[in-house]
């Protein structure tokens, strides 16, 4: 294994997830040329459908959706320049849960119901193929709670426990905001109006808002890493809209599209402080593997 940054390997629970949480981070990595690996854990069958035209997908009539956001996926990793990405056990393996308490998360193959130690073993035969240094996913939490998001992050956490004996990952990365920059965002969005949407998000309605100080790590993109988050969140185009530096979801509410990604740290090396902004700070303080050394 040669020295240095070996990849980063991602975890998220439904396509645009990965867009919306780790654009910037996933095109800058790829553009460096440092291995980049998404695993999406199920189809996000139970999307909310936003284009009229598109509604006969939904999960209530054709339940067509799945396939349909698949395509979306591969089109926004074309943006991204990632070219491995794959889904965690194979497309329909698991289900998309929908939103906690609704019929849809007693589904027999709905996520939040599958096994963790068979998932997370799915999930752990790709860490070892892979090899990444770092992992990203989301908190315990989820980000805001979706049980299918909970799932994932206990998947991957828990993948890299099983994982250990044979790869052992340095660094896992939990995505977040910091509530200064999510409370200036908005009051400057208000400021400007919400353009093209009817109102602007609350702090309470964006995912994974944590105190500044929690925050380990900040990835801030160049120009062309923000124009293919821009273009990869445009091609998820059953779930979100996007109007220059905003975009919104089936609630129509403007959110800001953001161009600095934000990371605790929920396991392995501490992040140095003072670490570079840009993508290589996701490896920084991680020692180079010695001659022949396995991870």
């Amino acid at each position: 294994m040669s020295s240095g940054p070996s990849g980063v390997l991602l975890v998220h629970a439904h396509p645009d997830d990965e867009s919306i949480n780790n654009g910037v981070t996933m095109a800058a990595c790829a553009a460096a040329g440092t291995r980049v690996t998404l695993v999406t854990c199920t189809l996000g069958e139970e999307g909310e459908v936003i284009p009229d035209s598109l509604t006969h997908l939904a999960a209530d009539r054709e339940d067509a959706l799945g396939p349909y956001r698949a395509d979306e996926l591969a089109t926004a990793m074309a943006a991204l320049g990632v070219t491995d990405h794959r889904l965690l056990g194979g497309p329909g393996r698991y289900r998309d849960s929908g939103m906690l308490g609704l019929p849809s998360n007693d589904h027999p193959d709905a996520f939040c119901r599958a096994d963790l130690d068979e998932a997370a073993g799915l999930l752990a035969e790709i860490v070892v193929e892979t090899r990444p240094r770092v992992v990203i996913t989301y908190d315990p939490d989820g980000g805001y709670g979706h049980p299918d998001h909970i799932k994932a992050h206990r998947v991957a956490m828990r993948a890299v426990e099983l994982a250990a004996a044979r790869h052992r990952v340095d660094r896992v990365l939990w995505n977040c905001l910091p509530l200064s920059e999510v409370e200036r965002h908005l009051t400057r969005l208000r400021q400007d109006g919400p353009g093209r949407f009817p109102d602007v998000v609350t702090v309470g309605d964006l995912p994974g808002v944590v105190p500044d100080a929690e925050v380990a790590l900040a990835v801030t993109g160049t120009a062309e890493a923000y124009a293919a988050k821009q273009a990869a969140l445009g091609a998820h185009v059953t779930q979100i809209e996007v109007a220059g530096e905003t975009f919104a979801l089936s609630n129509g509410l403007a959110q800001p599209l953001w161009r600095t990604e934000y990371f605790r740290l929920g396991l392995g090396e501490p992040v140095p402080p003072g670490s570079t902004d840009d993508v290589s700070g996701i490896f920084a303080g991680l020692a180079a593997p010695g001659a022949g050394e396995e991870r």
